[in-house]
């Protein structure tokens, strides 16, 4: 297993941290921020990708996504 595995294992599992530190003290920003963490994380433990190649291929999606809705 690669280093960017692990790291998108760990960036999963610190978002999903997050994620429910943000529900709890009612944080909207902090809810989506980690939501974010867990996706670039799921992407780079599939893909084994580097942590800045994830969030380029998330943006590239979410770009996608929003001209699709338009």
């Amino acid at each position: 297993m690669s280093f960017d595995r692990l790291e998108g294992n760990w960036r999963q599992v610190k978002g999903n941290l997050k994620e429910i530190l943000g529900k709890l003290i009612g944080s909207q920003p902090m809810i989506a921020s980690g939501k974010r963490e867990q996706v670039v994380g799921r992407i780079q433990e599939d893909y084994g990708v580097a942590i800045i190649r994830a969030e380029e291929q998330l943006s590239e999606l979410l770009s996608q996504w929003q001209n699709l809705r338009h």
